[in-house]
């Protein structure tokens, strides 16, 4: 699973940031009820917001840009760190003041959040109406007419079977060129650090079938890029009439350049190709991948699909055998090393490779902590999420380890982490000077609507001129200088 970094985050996008749902002329029909949405923490709660989004648009429910405008507000919350947490408790208590001056409103908490502290949560945030775990979302309607009678509403239940394959997503914000796509539910993993798996649930995969199906849709409507989605994309496996707990226990194949499944059976390799033969025009991402689980099947259908992004996030989070093994994270430094070694070997030296690296993990050493650094050094990242290690109730960690590293250590840890990636992020993004990319145009820079900007294979941001471009083109531009997190140039013809 991919976390959210509290200090520094070097990544193609800022993750962490308020879903404030799109409205339009239809939606602000006359006497239907408003939804409001934030999401906070990872990829897949936005994705998860717009499951909700839709199951509330079927139940009458338009959606609001505004928090003020709502007759409903959700939180989707993440408990992946105490800071998101803390994050979540700090907008409750502005949400108190709006509350004391709309009474009627309704407040729900949705998420991991949610799914960690249960009924617990009613009684330390009293403006909280509804909770609602990952795969209570169905069930939402229902919580808010219970809620609406003066009852307080709880479905924290989590599921084998849930993964709303049937449920066409409202994109929330969207700037009509990217999506995220859910192919997956759930951990198995059981990283000691990771409360994801309480949260969250059991593994199981989604219908292949169904997949394809959404993203020929986006494609349809004229987005251009998919992100397929899933604590451990590489452990996804759907076979045909098996019940939902017996899929994805097998590892994938490793067989290369396989392009047709088993019987009855869809691998992640599998997946990315039937993704990636809807259209060329079509890119193909996913996030986030498990060392242990990443096959040569997955690199060589990379290797042979132009639209499938040439860029691999491939958590470490420590570059120490002995605290990966206390991580419980099932492989250690020489097995990554050689996975990395694979990749650069089968997609070139140029492919982009991300990471997840934790600082003052439990009785993490000084020594320890150089490997994690001399991992980085022999790798040199792309970007990075970088984080200092915070114990979690309930996990693995908090059980059977003491949290015994200084604060003022893991922070001093963290910042030696920071600067070398940063280091390694310029040196990455220096190699592309004098290249010419291809750049997927998503629309205004930032800093200037006399600016457009994209990202190119490898994930990396690209910045440059407007001139007479719209978002959802794919340009050729020119590097000609570059910071850390960002390519700028020209657009060339080519």
């Amino acid at each position: 699973m991919t976390l959210i970094p509290e200090l520094t985050i070097l990544q193609p996008a800022d993750k962490e940031q308020i879903d404030l749902p799109r409205t339009s002329e239809e939606e602000l029909a006359v006497g239907k009820k408003r939804l409001y949405i934030e999401s906070y923490g990872c990829q897949m709660n936005f994705a998860d917001s717009e499951i909700v989004a839709a199951v509330m648009r079927n139940a009458g429910f338009a959606t609001t840009a505004t928090a003020e405008d709502a007759d409903v507000i959700f939180l989707n919350t993440c408990a992946i760190r105490d800071n998101a947490e803390q994050k979540v408790r700090n907008r409750l208590k502005h949400l108190t003041g709006l509350k004391r001056q709309k009474p009627e409103l309704l407040v729900g908490m949705l998420g991991c959040m949610a799914e960690r502290l249960k009924t617990k949560l009613l009684e330390e945030e009293k403006v909280v109406d509804i909770v609602a775990g990952p795969d209570a979302y169905r069930d939402i309607p229902k919580l808010v007419e219970e809620a609406e009678s003066g009852q307080k509403a709880v479905n924290v239940f989590l599921s084998r079977e849930e993964t709303y394959a049937d449920i066409s997503p409202i994109r929330l914000n969207s700037n009509g060129v990217t999506a995220f796509v859910s192919i997956m539910r759930g951990c198995d993993n059981m990283c000691s650090f990771c409360v994801v798996p309480f949260t969250r649930g059991r593994e199981r995969s989604r219908d292949p079938h169904s997949i394809v199906r959404e993203a020929q849709d986006l494609f349809d409507r004229g987005y251009r890029e998919v992100t397929l989605l899933g604590q451990n994309v590489d452990s996804y496996k759907w076979v045909l009439g098996a019940r939902s707990e017996e899929r994805g226990e097998e590892s994938a194949s490793e067989t290369p350049h396989s392009s047709l499944p088993a019987p009855n059976t869809t691998t992640f390799a599998h997946l990315l190709e039937m993704v990636a033969l809807i259209h060329p025009d079509l890119r193909v991402r996913f996030s986030t991948s498990h060392p242990k689980d990443i096959t040569d099947d997955v690199l060589h259908t990379m290797a042979r699909y132009d639209n499938i992004c040439n860029y691999i996030h491939l958590p470490a989070q420590s570059g120490n055998s002995r605290v990966l093994k206390l991580m419980n994270r099932t492989y250690d430094r020489p097995w990554y090393i050689g996975k990395i070694d694979r990749i650069r070997e089968i997609l070139g030296e140029d492919c982009g490779i991300s990471t997840d690296m934790i600082s003052g993990f439990c009785t993490e050493t000084e020594d320890e902590h150089q490997e994690s650094l001399s991992l980085m050094d022999y790798v040199h990242y792309d970007y990075a999420y970088m984080f200092a290690y915070s114990e979690r109730p309930g996990t693995l960690a908090a059980k059977k380890y003491a949290d015994d590293i200084p604060e003022d250590v893991k922070k001093r840890r963290l910042n030696e982490i920071i600067a070398r990636q940063l280091a390694h992020s310029s040196e990455r993004n220096q190699r592309h000077i004098g290249q010419v990319q291809r750049v997927l145009i998503e629309g205004p820079s930032k800093r200037s609507d006399d600016f457009l900007c994209g990202r190119n294979d490898q994930n990396k941001m690209v910045v440059f001129p407007r001139g007479n471009h719209q978002k959802g083109e794919y340009v050729h531009v020119l590097v000609t200088e570059c910071t850390s997190a960002t390519l700028r140039g020209d657009v060339v013809n080519e």
